[in-house]
């Protein structure tokens, strides 16, 4: 007997050979059909205007490797004449490699849409929805990915219902056990659904401000304004106070002015309306009032109240500066002087 006839398994050595062969020949072939797919795909998207080519090529690169190598296996196998058990669970692991491909397959695309739904939405300046659309992309993913777990224990001959059962008894001691995963969790749902703040919004929490970046699970980051990262739990957030100023819609402006005692009267009443006529012809200013409010020690004080009607807190800075260099220049014209703590001391001699 030849040494290509001895038996492996119940095959010769040279079945053997001819399934390593075909197995190796179908692998080499879907590469380079993976290849060639890539290739014409990555052209075909330049010159195609529509949005389902820009998935195709995306959903080729979340191709694994062991996926491949497992369709050439699967082909390998017809060649072969198995045990029955072996084959069994030969097919069953490769139907198992599949299965985790098609949830690669799922993640990419799941991810690849919610991307670009998103960037689209925050364009539009539409970031509560920009919010929603990340939350629903997880809770998709980690339903696809759950159905896939139950479908590859089933085919492992694991009772899927009995294991639901054990589960939801098990679910109670995890709960107990993960008392903060779960509240940031169920806090990150609090804040998708209601919304207290969205992704672009500008925040302050306590002492810390800054952009929203990301709402995740467990935790949102916010980049502050010198660049660094802040991370908070989502439990924290929700127990804090938090002031949104990308809702601000205008900023309500109180200052107030000192002029020294000995200023003539004529002046005093002139000063409302020089600040009136200096806040209201500016742009994305709003004039209130403007009161002579209180005698002070050491000054006679003016109360001032305008809106900014832009929340930006730069347009904010270029009006203050601009009202102040007017009432600056517009007292010093006038012969009108500012206040500043003084102390007179009044000596009597004895004689």
């Amino acid at each position: 007997m030849g040494i290509l006839e001895r038996e492996i398994l119940e095959n010769s050595l040279q079945s053997w050979l001819i399934a390593v062969g075909i197995s190796l020949g179908t692998i080499l072939v879907l590469l380079f059909i993976k290849r060639i797919l890539k290739m014409r795909l990555a052209k075909l998207i330049k010159k195609s205007k529509s949005p389902l080519d820009d998935y195709l090529l995306p959903l080729l690169s979340q191709t694994r490797w062991f996926s491949i190598l497992a369709g050439g296996l699967m082909v390998g196998l017809f060649a072969l004449d198995l045990p029955e058990d072996i084959h069994t669970w030969s097919f069953r692991i490769i139907q198992i490699i599949f299965a985790l491909q098609v949830g690669f397959w799922g993640t990419g695309m799941i991810s690849l849409y919610i991307e670009r739904r998103v960037d689209s939405k925050i364009q539009e300046d539409n970031a509560e929805d920009a919010t929603t659309l990340d939350a629903l992309g997880l809770i998709v993913k980690i339903a696809l990915w759950s159905v896939l777990a139950l479908i590859i224990l089933d085919n492992l001959n694991v009772e899927v219902s009995s294991l639901v059962a054990s589960l939801g008894i098990g679910g109670i001691a995890v709960a107990l056990a993960a008392q903060n995963i779960l509240g940031d969790l169920f806090a990150s749902l609090s804040i998708t659904l209601d919304k207290p703040f969205v992704i672009g919004d500008f925040v302050m929490v306590d002492d810390f401000e800054g952009d929203v970046e990301d709402i995740g699970l467990k935790s949102t980051r916010i980049r502050s304004l010198s660049g660094e990262e802040l991370i908070f739990s989502n439990t924290d957030l929700l127990n804090s106070r938090i002031r949104n100023y990308k809702r601000l819609e205008k900023r309500r402006i109180s200052f107030n002015i000192g002029v020294i005692y000995g200023t003539p009267v004529e002046k005093l009443k002139k000063i409302p309306e020089m600040i009136e006529n200096i806040i209201s012809p500016l742009e994305h200013a709003e004039f209130d009032r403007a009161h002579f409010k209180t005698l002070s020690d050491f000054s006679l004080d003016f109360s001032v109240v305008y809106h900014v009607l832009d929340p930006a807190y730069s347009v904010y800075l270029d009006i203050q500066q601009t009202i102040n260099l007017e009432i600056y220049q517009q007292f010093e014209k006038e012969g009108i002087e500012f206040a500043y703590p003084t102390q007179t001391v009044i000596v009597e001699s004895e004689e």
